[in-house]
C-alpha cells in the first residue's frame, strides 16, 4: 500500500456519508494528489456505467469529483434490490447470477477477497483513497460477516471520520453508541466526530462536543449547517420539495416513483432548470396539474406496472396522454409504455404494458450496459425541439423493444426517435420512450427543451469541497492524510 486512506462512517443511514466522501475527493484531488473513491459493497438501483461495467451512481460521482475515471474496483460489489428479500448482484460490475441466490453470510465470506483486492489495487495506485462505509458500523448481528464498515477500515488502516445527522435529534448519543459499540481497535481509527445538518446557532452545542470528547477521546471537527441546494444527484431517496428552484412554476413535471425505481439520479437537472417544479407521484391525484409524466427505469419493470395498475396510474397516465399531454418513459418506463412485456426466459415476467406506444419488449438473459452517444431522429410534436440533438447517455437493461409487428401491419408504426432501437415515439407526437439514461444531464437536451442550462458538475464537486474546507476546523483534512494527531 502506498496511499493515504480517509474513511467515512455513519451512525445511520442518510446521515450524509455519501456526499461527505465526494467532497473529500474533490478537496484532496485539488491538492494535486491522485485520489480514488471506493464503497466495498453499495445496496442501489441507481447504477452507472464504469470501465468495466457497472457500479453504484455514488461512486461513479465520487471518481468525477476525485478527476478519476470510473472503475468497477470503487465499488466492487453492487446489489441491486428486486424484492424486499431479494437482490440482483453485481460482482466487480457484471451480474453474478450463482451470488445472486446465495445466502446472505456466506455471499460475503465468498466475495471479501475480490473487494479486498479491488482496494488494495486502488491503494498501489493512488496517494489517496477516501472510503464510503454503509449503514452503520454499529450494526452488531451484521458484524462476524462485515465487508463494507470496519473490516475495510482494519484493512486499509483508514484515518476514520463518524458522521451523524443531528436533524433527526439525539446525535450525540449516536455518536457515542456507535463508538462505545466498537472493538478498541476499531475506536482507535476515528479521528473525529463530524455533525451534520445543522440547523441554528452552532454555540447552542456547547458543551456537547466537549463532554463527547472527554467521555471517548475523539474530537467533534466539523458543524455542517443544513444544504437542501448542494446540486450532488441523490443516491436513494427521492427528492425534497424544497429544493425547487425559486421562481414562478411554468412547468410542473411528475415523476412515477415505483417502489422499484432505479436511475433516479438522472433527474438531478430538473431540480435547477428555471421555471421547473419536479414532484415525486404515488397516486392519480398527484397528476392532476402535471403538465409532463416520466416512467423512469425500474429494477422490477413488470412489477411495478402491476403496482402502477392497482393505485390507478394507468389509467390516469393514459388519461393524460388522451389530452395531447406530454409523457416520457426511460429505459423500464418505456417498456411500460408499449403493448406487450415478453419474457421466454424468467428475467422480469410477462404482462400487457399501457398501450400508449406500439411497440412490445422482449427480455434478454444478456444484460445490456454501456456508454453511447446518439441523436435524436426528426421528432414530432411536443419533443420536435430535440430533432437533431445529440445526446451522450448509458443503456443498463435487459430486452430489446421493437414495433409491435401486428399493430405496424394495421398501420400503426411507431416512429423511430433514435437509431439502434434505442428511442420509441408515438404518432400524434406526445409519447417518446427511450432507453437512454442521461437525458437531462446534457447540456444541449436542457437547452433544446428549456432554453436554459444548469450549473455543471464539476462546479457542483467545487462547491462541496469549499463548503468542507469552511466548515472543518482548520488542518483537519490534511491531518487525515498526514498521519498528524
Amino acid at each position: 500500500m502506498t496511499a493515504k486512506s480517509v474513511m467515512i462512517l455513519g451512525t445511520t443511514s442518510n446521515a450524509g456519508k455519501s456526499w461527505l466522501t465526494t467532497a473529500l475527493c474533490r478537496h484532496y484531488a485539488r491538492q494535486g494528489l491522485k485520489v480514488a473513491p471506493y464503497k466495498a459493497q453499495n445496496m442501489s438501483n441507481n447504477a452507472r456505467v464504469a470501465a468495466g461495467g457497472e457500479i453504484g451512481s455514488a461512486q461513479y460521482f465520487q471518481a468525477l469529483a476525485a478527476r478519476a475515471v470510473p472503475d468497477v474496483r470503487m465499488n466492487p460489489l453492487l446489489l441491486k434490490p428486486e424484492k424486499d428479500t431479494q437482490s440482483q448482484v453485481v460482482l466487480m460490475g457484471r451480474v453474478n447470477a450463482e451470488l445472486s441466490r446465495m445466502e446472505w453470510r456466506g455471499r460475503s465470506a465468498s466475495v471479501w477477497p475480490v473487494v479486498a483486492q479491488a482496494l488494495d489495487e486502488l491503494l498501489a495506485e493512488n496517494d489517496v483513497v477516501v472510503i464510503e462505509g454503509a449503514g452503520s458500523p454499529a450494526e452488531i448481528n451484521l458484524k462476524s460477516s462485515d465487508i463494507v464498515n470496519m473490516r475495510v477500515a482494519l484493512h486499509a488502516k483508514a484515518a476514520c471520520l463518524l458522521v451523524t445527522d443531528i436533524d433527526r435529534g439525539g446525535a450525540f448519543a449516536h455518536l457515542y453508541g456507535t463508538w462505545a459499540m466498537l472493538d478498541e481497535g476499531e475506536r482507535s481509527l476515528i479521528k473525529g466526530f463530524v455533525l451534520n445538518k445543522f440547523r441554528g446557532d452552532a454555540r447552542l452545542l456547547a458543551p456537547g462536543p466537549q463532554m463527547l470528547q472527554d467521555l471517548t477521546g475523539v474530537p467533534t471537527v466539523a458543524t455542517l449547517p443544513m444544504w437542501w441546494q448542494h446540486g450532488l444527484p441523490e443516491e436513494d431517496g427521492v427528492f425534497d420539495e424544497r429544493s425547487t428552484v425559486p421562481g414562478a412554476v411554468i412547468r410542473t413535471i411528475a415523476v412515477i416513483a415505483y417502489p422499484r425505481i432505479s436511475n433516479l439520479d438522472e433527474f438531478q437537472p430538473l431540480k435547477n432548470v428555471p421555471g421547473v417544479r419536479l414532484k415525486w407521484v404515488r397516486s392519480p391525484t398527484e397528476l392532476a396539474d402535471a403538465d409532463w409524466i416520466i416512467l423512469p427505469g425500474s429494477k422490477a419493470t413488470t412489477a411495478d406496472l402491476a403496482w402502477l395498475r392497482a393505485q390507478g396510474l394507468d389509467q390516469a397516465i393514459a388519461a393524460h396522454a388522451r389530452r395531447g399531454g406530454t409523457v416520457l418513459g426511460i429505459c423500464g418506463g418505456l417498456q411500460m409504455l408499449g403493448e406487450a412485456l415478453i419474457d421466454p426466459h424468467g428475467i422480469d415476467g410477462n404482462g400487457p404494458g399501457l398501450g400508449l406506444l406500439p411497440v412490445v419488449t422482449v427480455f434478454d438473459e444478456a444484460k445490456t450496459v454501456r456508454h453511447r452517444q446518439a441523436a435524436f431522429s426528426a421528432l414530432r410534436g411536443a419533443w420536435a425541439g430535440l430533432s437533431g440533438v445529440g445526446l451522450q447517455g448509458y443503456e443498463i437493461h435487459h430486452g430489446q423493444t421493437a414495433p409491435h409487428p401486428a399493430m405496424a401491419a394495421a398501420g400503426d408504426v411507431a416512429h423511430p426517435a433514435m437509431p439502434h432501437g434505442l428511442g420509441w415515439q408515438n404518432a400524434a407526437g406526445n409519447v417518446l420512450g427511450l432507453y437512454l439514461h442521461g437525458m437531462f444531464e446534457d447540456a444541449r437536451v436542457l437547452q433544446a427543451l428549456f432554453g436554459a442550462g444548469t450549473p455543471t458538475l464539476d462546479s457542483v464537486f467545487d462547491g462541496l469541497a469549499d463548503y468542507v474546507e469552511t466548515h472543518f476546523e482548520p488542518g483537519v483534512l490534511d491531518a487525515l492524510i498526514s498521519g498528524r494527531p
